[in-house]
């Protein structure tokens, strides 16, 4: 009877867990719902992309704290969500930052942050 029940157990957990996947998509799609529709910025943030693809706008972005940025050897290192993270190479952009401060575009694998895109700031 004991088994039975511990196999019961499992298979809902096992449902649970699917219906959970299909609720909550892997890659979550940014959105802008307007909030930034009037300002000046706006073209140039939605214009911004690093080897990864568009950034989006600054919606999707993230303000960073000069205490959670550094280089390390030569690369960036970002503070996101209790880890740090390595920058790619590939997700830095490198055109002229315009609002002066670091940015980080982020996404979940696993669970764990990773950077789309990234935009150092002055370090003031």
């Amino acid at each position: 009877m004991r088994h039975r029940l511990i196999q019961s157990l499992i298979a809902i957990l096992l449902f649970l867990s699917a219906l959970l996947a299909l609720t909550f998509p892997f890659k979550a799609h940014a959105r802008d719902y307007g909030r930034y529709a009037n300002s000046p910025l706006k073209p140039w943030f939605e214009s911004l992309h690093s080897e990864y693809g568009q950034c989006c706008s600054d919606a999707d972005g993230y303000v960073i704290a000069d205490v959670d940025w550094e280089t390390d050897h030569g690369h960036y290192r970002v503070h996101i969500d209790d880890e740090w993270v390595v920058v790619p190479d590939g997700a830095v952009i490198t055109e002229p930052n315009k609002i002066g401060r670091t940015m980080v575009w982020k996404h979940y694998i696993d669970g764990h942050p990773r950077v789309r895109c990234f935009m150092p700031g002055s370090m003031t």
